[in-house]
């Protein structure tokens, strides 16, 4: 029992000797008087609103920035497009040209050939 009030006396001094520090320490750090603590409050979010509009500033350039390299991208895409557009269409527009003439030379050799297909009938027919 003895042993049980020693205990929870040492418990209670230290309890105390806490509780001390802690007021000793909350007065040395005491907050400073109203209108500095105002001044303080204000100064701060000064700091902090010129800190947003700089990161701001800063991301709307690179925004920016980043707006330019896609309209670069897109150029150069939209003229590379371009150009395999219009070399397909002269692809298409050779083969086009190299198939009427040879259908053009096809209908010249069937002409040719029934030409003298008929003459060489009627020279038969009057020998």
């Amino acid at each position: 029992m003895a042993e049980e009030q020693q205990q929870s006396s040492s418990g209670f001094a230290w309890f105390l000797a806490g509780l001390g520090a802690g007021a000793l320490l909350g007065v040395l750090f005491a907050p400073k008087a109203g209108k500095e603590t105002r001044d303080n409050l204000v100064s701060g979010a000064r700091e902090g609103t010129e800190y947003l509009r700089q990161r701001s500033r800063e991301a709307a350039g690179q925004v920016s920035e980043y707006v330019d390299r896609s309209k670069d991208y897109m150029d150069k895409g939209r003229a590379q497009w371009e150009e395999f557009v219009n070399r397909g269409r002269r692809y298409v527009n050779d083969q086009t040209d190299r198939v009427s003439a040879a259908v053009e030379a096809g209908k010249e050799a069937y002409n040719q050939t029934s030409t003298d297909t008929e003459t060489g009938e009627g020279q038969a027919a009057q020998s």
